[in-house]
């Protein structure tokens, strides 16, 4: 299956904002509207914004039928997801892939929405973008390096990943890897496995980010990963933010995990949970150099 961008975003561009996960916080949703018309953007807000059933964001149908609707509609030209949470796995069943498949468009999101990442690159065969969140990243005035990796891979071609310049990259792995970019939380990706919906890593640079978890669960789940081949079978390794851990608080478990299969490793990638974050385009062909600390896009 071809790997399909989607057109880029034009300034004046409608973009649905939704939930697929959990219910948002109310009064974040004004300078969450805002931080996107600042990109230049319309910014339809769906009903899963305004709704909650418990923990989530309204009911899995209507959940669905926003993503199905944001998808669909010719004028809406991309879709954010609001934030994440829990729930996005949920729709899974309920998704007609054919539709989206036939509908190409930005999908911005990560945490929970890694479920739809890895559904819609795999499945759908279209790239999508770990990027910031307007409920839980850009309502509060995102930092200037985290907004020019956010507008260079809506509006224009994303050629390479730099992080900070006080924040290196960390080679834990020689060698060179080329492959689609997949991947995105853990949790989410371990929570995959043995499901319809597995992560396929084969011939796949992965990327791996977290948050609040200790070490030892971070083990855990890349142990799960490791058992179930996916790191036998990746062309290589990229290492996000597992905040608040350090990259020594996991030292361990990727050393006894990862390394071993003698893939290229690069750490301390500016991703994930918190801010500056690089935006990823996920399911985009990717070479990354780790003695070099170089990522670059076909």
């Amino acid at each position: 299956m071809k790997t399909i961008y989607p057109a880029r975003l034009q300034k004046g561009d409608t973009v649905a904002m939704l939930s697929a996960s959990g219910p948002c916080d109310a009064s974040r949703l004004p300078a969450a509207v805002k931080a996107v018309q600042n990109l230049g953007l319309e910014c339809l807000v769906m009903e899963s914004c305004k709704t909650q059933s418990g923990y989530l964001a309204g009911n899995d149908y209507l959940r669905a039928a926003d993503l199905h609707c944001a998808f669909s509609c010719p004028d809406i030209r991309g879709i954010f997801l609001a934030r994440g949470g829990y729930g996005a796995q949920r729709l899974l069943p309920f998704l007609d892939f054919e539709m989206l498949r036939a509908n190409p468009k930005i999908f911005a999101g990560y945490s929970d929405g890694t479920a739809l990442h890895t559904v819609f690159n795999q499945i759908c065969g279209f790239v999508t973008y770990h990027a910031p969140m307007p409920v839980s990243d850009l309502y509060k005035n995102a930092d200037g390096f985290t907004l020019r990796s956010l507008n260079e891979a809506l509006f224009a071609k994303q050629r390479f990943l730099l992080n900070p310049a006080n924040q290196p990259l960390v080679c834990l792995r020689k060698g060179k890897a080329k492959g689609p970019l997949a991947g995105g939380n853990l949790s989410l990706l371990a929570s995959s496995l043995g499901t319809a919906y597995e992560i396929d890593t084969t011939g796949k640079i992965i990327f791996l980010e977290e948050i609040n978890e200790e070490p030892y669960t971070i083990d855990r789940m890349l142990l799960q990963l490791k058992l179930a081949g996916k790191f036998r079978d990746c062309a290589g390794v990229i290492l996000g933010s597992f905040n608040p851990l350090n990259l020594s608080d996991i030292q361990t478990a990727v050393c006894d995990l990862i390394l071993p299969e003698n893939k290229p490793v690069l750490a301390n990638l500016a991703c994930g949970h918190g801010l500056p974050s690089l935006t990823l385009p996920l399911g985009a062909d990717t070479y990354m150099d780790a003695a070099a600390k170089k990522i670059t896009f076909a």
